[in-house]
C-alpha cells in the first residue's frame, strides 16, 4: 500500500477545504441553523413533541443526515471531477499507485470533511435544543459508515458526470427529495397506512432511522436493518468503483 501517495491526494483535498472555508463549512452549517428557524420555531411551535421527543431535538438527525449526504456526494464528486476536466487524471493514473489508494485518497478526504461538518452542525444544534445521545458509539458508527458510503457515491457520480451540471443533478434531483421523504422532519407513523408502506422503499428512511436511534432509542425500522441496507449500499458502491476502474468507464476515455 503506497500510504504516501495516499497521503498527498488527502492533504491535496483537505487544503481545497481550508482555502474555501466560507463555502465549504460555514454554508452548510447557516443552512442547517436556518432550517432550525423555519422548522423548529415555526412548525415546533405547533408540533409540541414526536413520539415523546420534543420536536426541535427530533429533526436534528435528520437535518444532519441531509448536509452529511448531499456534502459527502458533493466533495467527493468535485474531487474526481475536476482532475478529469482538466487532464490531470491521466497524471493520477500513469503514477505508481493502485485505484485502492486514488480511491483512498479522494474518499477518504470527502468523507473527512464531511464529519467535521456533522460535528460542527451537532454542536449547532445543541444551541437551539436540549440534545442527549443515547447511544454515542453507534451514533459515530452510523456517522462514518454514512460519510464513507455516500463519498463513494459521490466519486462515483464524479466519475460519471460529464459536466460540471450533472454533479448536481442527482444530489439535487434524487438525494435531497429522497431525504425529505425520508422521516428527516416527522415519523413515519405520523403518514397513512398506504404512504407509510410506500416510504419503506426509499432507501434513505433506513438511515435517518437508525441515526435516529442512536440519539433517542426511536426508531421507523429495526436498527439491524438499518445498518444491513447501509452496509449493502456500500458494498454496491464499491463493488461499481471496482468495476468503472477495471474497464477504465469514463476514465481513460
Amino acid at each position: 500500500m503506497n500510504w504516501h501517495a495516499i497521503k498527498v491526494i488527502y492533504k491535496f483535498e483537505m487544503l481545497r477545504t481550508w482555502n474555501t472555508l466560507l463555502q465549504s463549512i460555514a454554508s452548510p452549517v447557516i443552512s442547517t441553523s436556518l432550517y432550525f428557524v423555519v422548522f423548529g420555531a415555526a412548525i415546533g411551535s405547533r408540533i409540541e413533541s414526536v413520539e415523546g421527543i420534543s420536536y426541535g431535538a427530533f429533526i436534528v438527525p435528520g437535518l444532519m443526515m441531509l448536509s452529511l449526504l448531499t456534502q459527502s456526494i458533493s466533495n467527493a464528486s468535485f474531487g474526481i471531477y475536476f482532475p478529469k476536466f482538466t487532464g490531470t487524471i491521466y497524471e493520477i493514473l500513469s503514477a505508481p499507485m493502485s485505484f485502492v489508494e486514488v480511491v483512498i485518497g479522494y474518499v477518504g478526504a470527502a468523507a473527512t470533511k464531511s464529519l467535521i461538518i456533522g460535528f460542527i452542525i451537532l454542536a449547532t444544534a445543541g444551541l437551539f435544543v436540549d440534545l442527549q445521545i443515547a447511544h454515542p458509539i453507534w451514533m459515530l458508527s452510523f456517522l462514518i459508515l454514512t460519510c464513507i458510503t455516500f463519498a463513494l457515491f459521490g466519486f462515483i457520480i464524479g466519475i460519471w458526470a460529464d459536466n460540471f451540471e450533472k454533479l448536481q443533478l442527482i444530489p439535487l434531483l434524487v438525494i435531497t427529495p429522497l431525504v425529505f421523504l425520508g422521516g428527516s422532519f416527522y415519523s413515519v407513523s405520523m403518514l397513512p397506512p398506504a404512504w407509510q408502506t410506500v416510504t419503506l422503499f426509499n432507501p434513505v428512511l433506513y438511515l435517518i432511522s437508525g441515526f435516529r436511534w442512536s440519539f433517542f432509542e426511536v426508531a421507523d425500522v429495526s436498527v439491524g436493518l438499518s445498518l444491513s441496507m447501509i452496509l449493502l449500499f456500500l458494498a454496491i458502491c464499491l463493488g461499481i468503483v471496482w468495476w468503472m476502474f477495471k474497464t477504465g468507464y469514463k476514465i481513460r476515455q
